[in-house]
């Protein structure tokens, strides 16, 4: 079932001032019982994908050769243009990347996933990997509960980002508030691995900068910007999880795009089974047919960013949460 193919039931979302709290547990635990008590063959689609770090390296020495060709070319048409068909498209891969290795699917090894996110975070300028697995592995345990899945809009983007031209600011803007809001929800403790991730990551941009000065920083950061901006590939961030149809809450997409973004359209499916990666999710959804044929799904990520702008019945409050556990 298309989601733009069927009728939404969230005709009043126009009206509505608030999130569409839920009483029920988040859909993915119990289907995933269920799918492993009727599929019990899904466990050979369990572990790493060894693609993975050869396509991680491959994106690196992209953005570190375009940034350094883009060194002395701050500003110019050339730099935006490669900014954004370039350094957005890589770079969310390497988001993407990070994902992927924070469910230690890159390698069989814990440590090795952990030491290899941090080769990942480098052309994207800021210490990242490491508050991203944090953060997301609660967004999985605590999909929607309110305080803690720092995926969820707040109160107030809720409130604000209700017409056309706060939609855009938003959806221009995304990942701003994707890097902001974790730290104004929830704070984390700083650990080892941070201070890791933050001394690799800034020693690096040090080496960078005496070298070739700041150029190649804009770079990164620029692309890092593109990445969650009004960029096809950022249309994930809010296909995933905004809901669209009924109370659906998560939503996958089988385009073309998922070849750039390794499968993250599958995702009910890698919700349902966080430890199948993404070279995998395919096969797990031709596996069990019966219980993903039948869920609401995107046919166009650049679609869902259009709707999401311009359709009064969509908006930031549109997001099942759930109140947090006494």
């Amino acid at each position: 079932m298309e989601v733009f193919g069927a009728e939404s039931t969230t005709a009043k979302a126009e009206t509505k001032q608030d999130f569409l709290w839920s009483l029920n547990e988040e859909p993915h635990f119990s289907r995933r019982k269920e799918i492993m008590k009727k599929h019990p063959e899904v466990k050979t689609l369990f572990g790493y994908a060894w693609e993975t770090k050869w396509i991680v390296t491959f994106l690196v020495a992209l953005q570190l050769g375009a940034a350094y060709m883009l060194r002395d070319m701050a500003w110019t048409w050339q730099f935006w243009v490669c900014s954004y068909v370039v350094g957005g498209t890589a770079t969310q891969a390497l988001f993407l990347a990070i994902h992927e290795i924070t469910h230690n699917l890159g390698f069989k090894k814990f440590s090795h996933n952990k030491a290899f996110n941090l080769i990942a975070n480098l052309p994207i300028g800021i210490p990242y990997c490491t508050a991203f697995r944090g953060y997301h592995l609660e967004h999985h345990k605590y999909q929607g509960v309110d305080g803690v899945d720092t995926d969820l809009p707040t109160k107030i983007e809720g409130i604000f980002f209700t017409n056309v031209f706060t939609k855009l600011f938003f959806a221009t803007c995304q990942i701003l508030f994707y890097a902001i809001r974790p730290m104004a929800v929830k704070q984390q403790s700083f650990t080892k691995w941070h201070a890791i991730n933050w001394v690799v990551q800034f020693s690096f941009d040090f080496a960078v900068y005496k070298a070739f000065g700041f150029g190649p920083l804009w770079y990164f950061l620029i692309s890092d910007f593109m990445a969650g901006s009004l960029h096809p590939c950022a249309s994930h961030f809010i296909a995933e999880h905004y809901v669209f149809v009924g109370e659906f809450e998560t939503y996958s997409y089988y385009g073309p795009l998922n070849a750039l973004c390794f499968n993250v359209g599958y995702h009910n499916e890698h919700h349902d089974f966080p430890n199948i990666p993404w070279t995998r999710l395919p096969a797990l959804k031709k596996m069990c047919p019966e219980y993903y044929d039948n869920l609401p799904y995107h046919r166009s990520w650049p679609l869902v960013i259009w709707k999401f702008i311009f359709d009064p019945n969509v908006g930031t409050f549109n997001r099942v949460k759930r109140k947090k556990a006494e």
